[in-house]
């Protein structure tokens, strides 16, 4: 049986999606929320267009390679086009169309779900995307990616220890200075190659000062395996997953075997080419509820190590 939507009081029949496709069903769903009480058309229409500005400036941010999708040699559109995000979330071009030119619908929630993990949304931005619609939001406890200032101020509080923030990807969220310094220069590195994994595959100084290179890269992969067990279907993962992929042989076989492993505690030693070898114990705190983002701390496990620890941090204020 084909969906259908309801645009002003006409039934619409939207445009098929890609063959194999899964289209979220209750565009016209009768139980999607209604405006809100007292609200007139006029309220609504400007509601409808405010979050059909908001797609085209959460889509237009967003690279093809972020995703996983190739660029091309012809695309105009900043960001991504319609039907990239369309095809990333399932759903019908048409509908997600509409959406983006204010139309007067009414979307379920399953299909904002989809459209808020096709385009990346943050809580915040996820929250205010259903408040838009008029929608309640399908998961509440979905964790903040997002870092406080007062989490900060406990990051950089902590040095000269290394400390970083990190999600289950292994995305580096936020870190203090000695950390930026630790493993290569963080600072350095455009923000799509802040994740340890990529680093730990393709980085020369990151690959350089892990002593025991071989079992970390094998334990940062099961890890990510096992993490990515609630995430198979996010395009961010996925995007993560191809290009290292793609770019690294290495990646490609220890990824064929299938290792899951949960985080253990363990010493890590780290060759440092200015300060020497840094023998540290690694520490993680979940900074929510639900597991996520996490601080990391990396404390010394010898007086040597605390002390090198000092010079690093000197080093990371003076530039050098």
């Amino acid at each position: 049986m084909s969906a259908s939507l309801t645009v002003g009081s006409t039934p619409v029949k939207p445009a098929t999606t890609r063959p194999g496709a899964t289209v979220h069903p209750g565009i016209a769903d009768p139980g999607a929320a209604a405006p809100p009480y007292g609200a007139t058309p006029r309220d609504d229409a400007a509601r409808r267009a405010e979050l059909a500005a908001f797609l085209r400036s959460r889509r237009e941010r967003i690279t093809p390679e972020q995703v996983g999708l190739p660029r091309g040699t012809r695309r105009r559109t900043p960001g991504l086009r319609r039907e990239e995000v369309a095809h990333l979330g399932a759903v019908g071009v048409t509908w997600y169309t509409w959406l983006e030119q204010a139309r007067d619908i009414h979307v379920s929630p399953q299909v904002l779900d989809a459209v808020a993990r096709a385009l990346l949304l943050d809580r915040a931005e996820r929250s205010h995307l259903f408040a838009l619609a008029g929608a309640a939001d399908p998961l509440p406890g979905t964790e903040c990616t997002g870092v406080t200032k007062p989490l900060r101020q406990v990051l950089h509080g902590l040095a000269p220890f290394p400390a970083v923030i990190q999600n289950s990807r292994f995305d580096i969220l936020a870190y203090n200075s000695t950390y930026g310094r630790l493993m290569c220069d963080f600072d350095a590195l455009p923000d799509e190659d802040r994740n340890c994994l990529w680093l730990a595959f393709t980085n020369a100084d990151w690959r350089t000062r892990t002593v025991d290179l071989e079992h970390s890269k094998r334990v940062m992969a099961a890890k990510f395996r096992a993490a990515m067990a609630d995430h198979v279907a996010e395009p961010a993962w996925k995007a993560l997953l191809a290009r290292l992929t793609e770019a690294s042989a290495e990646f490609r076989e220890i990824w064929a075997q299938h290792e899951v492993v949960r985080s253990v505690s363990a010493v890590k030693v780290i060759r440092h080419p200015q300060v020497g070898d840094l023998q540290l114990s690694a520490s993680s705190l979940w900074t929510g509820p639900n597991p996520g983002p996490r601080l990391l701390t990396y404390t010394p496990v010898d007086d040597t190590t605390r002390e090198r620890l000092g010079q690093l941090e000197k080093l990371a204020a003076t530039g050098a």
